[in-house]
């Protein structure tokens, strides 16, 4: 999986999931419409209408499928529906010095690469908008010059992602090996009933 592109920079530290998607768009299950409702307080007026000096109201950001915070993103509550909002405007990667752990459980689990950098690139980043490349396979983040930083992940959430699976299709693919294993063991005792 590689993803290469512009990036929308959001320097601010200590973004927490309420801020991603606020408490009151949490009461659907369905992850349609979450992309609009993104930094939905920062993002709009009180009537609505969208602050034009906000960085995702920029025509430039679009397009873009990679953005850069502050350090400590994603703190706060356990939501899905923060990376649901993410992924949906279009984000497949998030890039920041630091993230908390459910966010980045739920981030993984949900097609969204959190790629923690170093702060010195980070910092470079956060400078504005620039193409960069971050490839999964060799865990490596490459900016237009060249450089390049790894980032850790953990092993099973890495091949998820690289094969398309969630948890559940992981589990679904065992279905053989389940099924020969179970066939090798002897049938299970009710302890309440004894054996027949």
């Amino acid at each position: 999986m590689t993803i290469r592109s512009r990036t929308v920079v959001f320097p601010v530290d200590n973004i927490d999931t309420d801020q991603i998607i606020p408490a009151r768009f949490l009461k659907t299950i369905s992850k349609d419409g979450l992309g609009d409702q993104l930094f939905y307080d920062w993002r709009y007026l009180a009537d609505g209408a969208p602050k034009l000096d906000f960085v995702l109201n920029q025509p430039e950001s679009k397009l873009c499928q990679i953005l850069v915070a502050g350090d400590n993103f994603g703190c706060g509550s356990s939501r899905e529906h923060a990376p649901w909002a993410l992924t949906q405007y279009g984000f497949r990667a998030v890039i920041s010095t630091s993230f908390a752990d459910i966010f980045r459980q739920n981030a993984l689990k949900n097609g969204l690469l959190p790629v923690v950098a170093p702060r010195e690139i980070q910092r470079e980043l956060l400078q504005g908008s620039a193409e960069v490349t971050i490839e999964l396979e060799s865990q490596t983040l490459s900016l237009a010059d060249g450089r390049q930083a790894t980032f850790p992940i953990d092993a099973f959430a890495k091949f998820c992602l690289l094969n398309g699976v969630d948890e559940l299709g992981y589990l679904l693919a065992q279905e053989n090996a389940i099924r020969a294993y179970e066939d090798s063991h002897p049938a299970a005792v009710d302890t309440l009933r004894g054996a027949d």
